[in-house]
Order: structure tokens, then C-alpha cells, then sequence
């Protein structure tokens, strides 16, 4: 009984701190409305209904069209809950097309049999930190089939692979921030002149076993 009386006092805390939050941003947006907290707190919840649904109904569209580019009517088997439920939370929170796209290949692929690639639950958390640019280096580089040391300077445009030397050139810096985001990852391994880092930045890659599976699961997609 004591131990029903604590859980029932711990709820009735968690409660009133969600409606002390609750009241705290209708508060403040009701400032900048000029209205009074409870028109704040309504306006503040409506338009994160309207936002979700607005991205669950194009999520929703973008994994239909692909699912019947492949032929399938349905599901050919089933997505374990531990990757259905936090990818489609992520998903229809995205709020760039180019992006959810990734998601709907990540769904559909989990969801079909024949497609031949391994859907791990880490491919959710690696794509939630992604951005569009991240994604088009990854693939000009997975697209490229040699697995040969590749020179980052012309990313995301081209690869290419034969050493600068005296035209040695590093990438911009948007790029350089997102291949030095990709290494961390381990989407990509980097490496420098003669093997070695040198100075900031990535001058050029390798690819991993990591980042081609990443690849295969959510960026390339097979009709």
C-alpha cells in the first residue's frame, strides 16, 4: 500500500510539472500574441498538431509512392517495434522533403523482405543527426565503386582520387564541417596527405563497412 501511495504522489508531481511547463510557454507566447495565456497555450498546441500531422500525411505519401515504384501492396515482413516506433517518430518530425525522403527509404527497405539490406536500430540515431548536405556527400562517395582513398576537395560534386599534390586544395568549409560530422559517425574514416591528418579539416576518406551499409539502407534506393 505505502509503495501504490509513493507511485500516486510521484505522478501527481510529474503532472504538475507538466502543467507548470504548459502554463510557462503559453505565458510566453501569449507576449508576443498580446493575448491572454490560454489563447498562447492553444495557438502553441495547435500548431504542433497541425505540424506532425502535416509531416505524418507526406511521410505517409513518400512511402506509398515507394512501396508501389517496387510492386508491393503491403509489407512483405514485419519491423520490429524497436525500429517501427522511434523511426516513425523521427520521421514525422523531419521538416525537409530531401530528408524524409531518407526516411521513407529506411522504412520501406525495413519492410521488405527481398531488399536485401540490414535495418539496425543505430541507422535511426545517424539520420536524425544528418543534413541534406551530409547526405549528398555520402552519396557521391558510396556511389563511386572503387574502394580507393578519396580526395574531399571537389565534395560533394565529385569524387576523385588521384592525389593533389602540388595543387593540394582543402573542401569549403560547410563541407568540411559535414565530412568531419560523417567521421564521427564512422560513416567515413579520414585520412590526411601520406596517410597522415594534417591540420584542420578532412583532406581526404576512405569508406567504412558502417558507412556503406548506412548507405544501402537509406540513400540508395532500389525500385
Amino acid at each position: 500500500m505505502n509503495e501504490e501511495i509513493k507511485a500516486i504522489a510521484e505522478l501527481a508531481k510529474m503532472t504538475d510539472k507538466a502543467l507548470d511547463c504548459a502554463r510557462e510557454v503559453g505565458g510566453f507566447i501569449s507576449k508576443f500574441i498580446v493575448g491572454p495565456l490560454e489563447q498562447g497555450m492553444g495557438i502553441f498546441e495547435d500548431k504542433l498538431k497541425y505540424m506532425r500531422w502535416e509531416r505524418q500525411i507526406a511521410l505517409i505519401d513518400k512511402v506509398n509512392k515507394k512501396m508501389s515504384e517496387r510492386g508491393l501492396d503491403e509489407p512483405t515482413q514485419v519491423v520490429p517495434m524497436k525500429i517501427t516506433i522511434p523511426l516513425l517518430q523521427a520521421a514525422s518530425m523531419e521538416e525537409e522533403d530531401n530528408l524524409q525522403e531518407l526516411w521513407a527509404n529506411l522504412l520501406v527497405n525495413a519492410a521488405d523482405k527481398e531488399c536485401n539490406v540490414d535495418i539496425v536500430h543505430s541507422f535511426i540515431s545517424i539520420l536524425k543527426e544528418l543534413t541534406w548536405l551530409d547526405a549528398q556527400i555520402l552519396d557521391t562517395i558510396y556511389s563511386f565503386n572503387e574502394n580507393v582513398q578519396i580526395w574531399t576537395w571537389k565534395l560533394p560534386d565529385e569524387v576523385v582520387t588521384e592525389d593533389p599534390k602540388s595543387n593540394f586544395c582543402t573542401p569549403l568549409e560547410e563541407e568540411t564541417f559535414s565530412l568531419e560530422v560523417l567521421c564521427r559517425l564512422g560513416l567515413l574514416e579520414p585520412i590526411g596527405l601520406m596517410g597522415i591528418r594534417t591540420g584542420p579539416g578532412v583532406t581526404s576518406v576512405f569508406k567504412t563497412t558502417l558507412g556503406g551499409r548506412f548507405h544501402r539502407a537509406c540513400i540508395k534506393f532500389k525500385n
